[in-house]
């Protein structure tokens, strides 16, 4: 399996293209112009199956408009935040002045779902608390080693915040005990900043379960 980061839009969020062997893929989290996502998948020659969100903030579904017509089955989102696609107020562009506005998902995701991309398998693990829907992918291909995209919820050292609309540190700190059993060496890939392991924010992140926050 290969993964490419790109940063994206004004606040630089990482947004992720994997892909098997045979060039079956997915994007997580558009969140600014993607172009330069387009260019890759082009020059690679990648079938780009899906559109994933790991939640509906406006800075990690800014691409969606323009990176969709790449996506032969279109745009998932958790349930919970299928409304923020198309409605400024629930993704916040709207209190920055942007109005961001995109078409409805083609479907939506629930705690536990697992599908196929390709060769990909792809687990939902609902982990609400910064929004609504937000949600932690775990992702592995057949005889490789899992890796987790964490969205907003669980940053190198943080997690994301939870004073905006939709947001709740009760109910995020509640969903970090859903990653507490994933193994140390596990690859971490966060909505925004540095990838970290499990093992790492096991021993140093102050909101992990059973930490100091």
């Amino acid at each position: 399996m290969k993964l490419e980061r790109f940063a994206l839009g004004a606040l630089w969020t990482n947004g992720y293209l994997l892909y098997d062997g045979s060039g079956t893929g997915f994007f997580v989290d558009p969140g600014g112009d993607p172009e330069e996502v387009i260019s890759a998948i082009e020059d690679k020659r990648i079938r780009l199956e899906y559109i994933l969100l790991t939640h509906g903030h406006a800075d990690h579904i800014a691409g969606v408009g323009k990176l969709r017509v790449k996506a032969g089955r279109g745009v998932l989102i958790h349930r919970d935040d299928a409304s923020m696609l198309f409605s400024p107020e629930y993704n916040l562009s709207a209190f920055v002045g942007e109005r961001l506005s995109a078409a409805p998902a083609e479907g939506v995701f629930s705690d536990g779902d697992v599908f196929s991309i390709g060769d990909i398998s792809i687990k939902i693990i609902h982990t609400p608390g910064h929004t609504r829907g937000s949600s932690c992918f775990l992702v592995e291909e057949a005889g490789g080693s899992p890796i987790l995209l964490s969205g907003d919820t669980l940053f190198a050292g943080g997690v994301g915040r939870s004073d905006l609309p939709g947001g709740d540190e009760r109910v995020l700190l509640a969903s970090l005990e859903k990653l507490k059993d994933l193994p140390d060496n596990m690859k971490v890939f966060p909505g925004h900043g540095p990838g970290t392991t499990i093992g790492e924010e096991r021993r140093s992140n102050p909101f992990w379960p059973g930490g100091t926050s």
